[in-house]
């Protein structure tokens, strides 16, 4: 047993209420800093990336990427004569998950000095939380600094006529499912449900995707135009602008689902993937006054406003529910948890962090789905409802020496949002095979701030997709002095 388990309460300097990504990295910088610090978890440490999302899903996709890339190399679509393994798939995703034991965490975590308690953490007052274990006992841990809420957030089930009583999947039940089913039908159009469409098409399962708006909305257009074209000629049924108004489960097991336009889906499963709920309804907000349910608002060093212990990270705050984020937040709000503990101010925490402002206008995100897509920083839309006065810059990815060894007929597009008034960029998106390798040097140009009469120094390695960047430096036109 790990030695750092405590069930019996006790006193640290921070309490860290949900033991994910963020939640981990929040305890270790603190222990880092020279603080105590205990993680309270009643599922598994690791957290929902580790085992439902992230990992899993990215395993779950890779290799039918890797045939279709294969596919696409003469010489190397001679020599793949078979069809996806759909058996050695899964048994990779769950050698992923570690079975979904958390083992390897617990270790970690001994390891790095970080305590662990087990069970279901509620805040019943000001620095204190009440563990309850799974035999119903409770203790009560107390914190000399701050207590941090870091407990994720729940698939949204929207209120369909009879989509509850049919058992829906969630993203959990998609990525950790021992088998496939033969048909599957997924209500949203958004990252997952793309995601998971491309994944289970590769398997052999016949996909319909029902999204009431379009695909991948809030991304540039072309993205989810070139997404939607991938996943027809994979063999998806794609439904856009279409209502979900019926979903029943038969006696048999079967799902139907029934649309607004009166077209009616058979499936032996249906995957809702329609947003997302903060996990944030039994966990004592009510006991310091907030509302259980609601996400929570913090400053931009995590701290919840109106008070001087709280803090909370990832997708309790709402403010970009992606791992890499929440853990960005959470190294921003470890160390001003130890620069405040020591007196210092924010600006001289630990390790030269000093607060979380990346999640606002410059959030990386890769889409996982053939052909992929890397965004970050604003789109072209976003840019101008913000009131920038922008250019953007469009080329195609095909074209590039380095794409066209990738694969024949690799097809994508790139596009970048020019600040017309600074030289700067304020968001970039590339759509094609392998873009996400791309997306590191965006986001570096987008936080940095760099002007594109520097950018023309950044040379491009020739052959490689990255020279896509000098392509795009060359239609805006090099900047005058």
């Amino acid at each position: 047993m790990n030695t750092r388990t405590r069930e019996d309460g006790g006193e640290y300097d921070v309490i860290v209420v949900g033991g994910g990504a963020a939640g981990e990295n929040v305890a270790d910088r603190a222990v880092q800093g020279g603080l105590t610090a205990v993680l309270v978890e009643h599922e598994l440490l690791g957290g929902e990336c580790s085992y439902w999302a992230c990992i899993p899903s990215k395993v779950l996709l890779r290799s039918g990427q890797a045939l279709r890339a294969a596919r696409d190399v003469p010489g190397a679509a001679q020599a793949v004569t078979g069809t996806l393994d759909v058996h050695a798939v899964l048994a990779r995703r769950d050698t992923f998950a570690h079975h979904w034991s958390d083992e390897s965490q617990v270790q970690w975590m001994d390891g790095a000095g970080i305590s662990l308690a087990r069970g279901h953490g509620r805040i019943t007052g000001a620095r204190e939380v009440t563990l309850t274990t799974a035999d119903g006992s409770t203790s009560v841990l107390t914190a000399r600094r701050a207590v941090v809420v870091s407990t994720g957030s729940d698939p949204f089930v929207p209120p369909i006529d009879g989509l509850r009583q049919a058992r829906p999947w969630t993203s959990r039940d998609a990525t950790s499912a021992a088998t496939v089913p033969d048909r599957l039908a997924i209500i949203g159009g958004g990252v997952v449900a793309a995601e998971m469409a491309t994944a289970y098409a590769g398997f052999g399962t016949t996909v319909t995707v029902i999204s009431r708006r379009g695909l991948l909305e809030g991304m540039e257009p072309f993205a989810g135009e070139l997404v939607l074209t991938s996943l027809r000629e994979q063999g998806v049924t794609v439904l856009l602008d279409t209502k979900t108004t019926r979903v029943a489960r038969s006696e048999a097991g079967d799902v139907v689902v029934e649309t607004g336009d009166g077209v009616v889906i058979a499936a032996e499963e249906v995957l809702v993937e329609t947003g997302r709920t903060p996990r944030t309804r039994d966990v004592g907000l009510d006991a310091v006054g907030l509302t259980p349910g609601d996400w929570i608002e913090t400053d931009d060093t995590m701290l919840v406003r109106g008070f001087d212990w709280l803090y909370a990270v990832g997708d309790v705050t709402h403010r970009a529910l992606l791992t890499h984020q929440g853990k960005y937040q959470a190294r921003a709000a470890g160390d001003v948890i130890v620069a405040r503990a020591h007196g210092a101010p924010v600006s001289d925490a630990p390790w030269g962090a000093h607060v979380a402002t990346a999640d606002h206008q410059a959030v990386p995100q890769v889409t996982f789905t053939e052909p992929e897509v890397a965004s970050v920083g604003l789109t072209s839309t976003a840019a101008r409802h913000a009131g920038y006065d922008i250019r953007t810059v469009d080329h195609e990815i095909g074209p590039i020496a380095g794409a066209s060894v990738l694969a024949d007929g690799y097809t994508g597009t790139a596009r970048i949002v020019v600040d017309e008034k600074r030289k700067v960029l304020l968001g970039a998106t590339f759509v094609g095979p392998d873009v996400s390798e791309l997306l590191q040097g965006a986001t570096i140009a987008i936080v940095g701030e760099v002007p594109l009469d520097r950018l023309w120094h950044a040379v491009p390695a020739y052959p490689t997709v990255n020279e896509i960047w000098l392509r795009l430096l060359e239609a805006y036109g090099r900047p005058t002095a």
